[in-house]
């Protein structure tokens, strides 16, 4: 039984939790006028699927054959690039010294070299499991430069002779879905964020003790890339075709950019110097003005 002191400890800390519903009216949300979206070149790889923007260059963690790409932003020209162990991985960050990586079908967080991709670490990602679906959900969403006859954008896995992507795994694969992990991933003072589809959660992690010391609803069920503006955590929304702009103390959503349905499908995200960098994991890179 709790103590009255207790209780409302309690109820404080729930109160900084936004509750769904808080969440779902999107409609209200001011719009931001961003630049036009600009496609600036062709990924390196098959299947970009996370950014991270460095004083270095840019990073690019690709879904298709699990490599990791530094380029110039100018050109896309690669100035390093490496396998990892990455299992279809959806994101990527860079702690000063060494990479991160959301290995989506393992549901691990890996801490690899930056240099040579080796695994410096691994762990588990909270929230991993099978995706599923809520009432008033978006739809799925493809992307208009995608082709007809190419598989769906997500990553995939094979299971007893069928292709399933993560949103079909619960449905076509029932008890035997393994499910997936995260997305998105960012470092800020020494703490690592973290978008995870499943749980429809962002989660801030302490990478020492691999502790969840915040964690706040994503705006729809589709939650990819995110990146800081100031103190402002954007996210990525492959199904809402949008990014969402939280407050990270609160959770609260504050501000959005809608993209047209002609623009390329967004999936990892970045920003740098004003810029929102993102992907569509048919192969390109684009970006808009903030």
């Amino acid at each position: 039984m709790l103590r009255r002191r207790e209780f409302f400890g309690v109820a404080a800390a729930a109160a900084a939790v936004p509750a769904w519903g808080a969440m779902a009216n999107l409609d209200k949300v001011r719009t931001r006028k961003a630049g036009k979206v600009e496609t600036v070149f062709k990924s390196p790889g098959p299947k970009p699927n996370g950014l991270q923007a460095t004083k270095d260059g840019l990073w690019i963690m690709d879904q298709g054959d699990n490599k990791v790409y530094l380029v110039t932003y100018t050109d896309g020209k690669v100035l390093r690039s490496f396998d990892t162990e990455a299992d279809k991985a959806s994101g990527i960050t860079f702690d000063g010294e060494a990479l991160w990586l959301a290995s989506t079908y393992s549901r691990e967080i890996i801490r690899c070299s930056a240099t040579t991709g080796k695994s410096l670490a691994k762990h588990f990602t909270p929230g991993a499991g099978i995706i599923y679906r809520m009432v008033g959900d978006a739809p799925g969403r493809s992307s208009p430069l995608a082709k007809s006859a190419e598989p769906p954008p997500e990553g995939q896995r094979r299971g007893q002779g069928q292709v399933v992507g993560g949103f079909q795994q619960g449905q076509v694969m029932g008890a035997r879905a393994q499910g997936t992990g995260a997305h998105g991933l960012e470092w800020k003072e020494g703490k690592l964020w973290v978008a995870v589809p499943p749980s429809r959660m962002i989660y801030r992690i302490n990478p020492e003790t691999w502790v969840v010391e915040k964690q706040f609803p994503t705006a729809g069920n589709r939650p990819h890339g995110i990146g800081w503006e100031g103190k402002y955590l954007w996210e990525t929304d492959s199904n809402l075709n949008a990014f969402f702009k939280h407050d990270p103390e609160t959770g609260e959503i504050v501000e959005k950019i809608q993209l047209a349905d002609s623009d390329p499908l967004p999936h990892g995200m970045t920003i740098w110097e004003g810029q929102m960098w993102y992907c569509d994991d048919v192969g390109v890179v684009c970006r808009l003005k903030l």
